[in-house]
């Protein structure tokens, strides 16, 4: 059952953030998300990742790698899309 909530918490959290990246794609429009929060967050999971490979645990390892990898992009597209003042 731990496995199972574990699972499901990774896929969710995971996805979390695809809702906003896909708006942002669409409408290359990056004025209401903070550069900061997304680089916090990015660290965060790119910690949770490295947790995950020293404890040998796929779910967590898999998880977070998507998150980074979404997380990354959102960062990307932040500074691509930006206005320059």
């Amino acid at each position: 059952m731990e496995t199972v909530i574990g699972i499901a918490a990774g896929i969710l959290t995971s996805v979390s953030m695809l809702p906003q990246l896909i708006k942002i794609l669409k409408e290359k429009d990056v004025a209401n998300i903070s550069p900061y929060m997304i680089s916090i967050l990015l660290t965060g999971v790119a910690l949770w990742v490295v947790y995950g490979l020293m404890l040998k645990e796929w779910p967590i390892i898999l998880s977070n790698a998507f998150s980074v990898f979404v997380n990354a992009t959102l960062l990307v597209c932040y500074f691509l899309f930006r206005e320059r003042t």
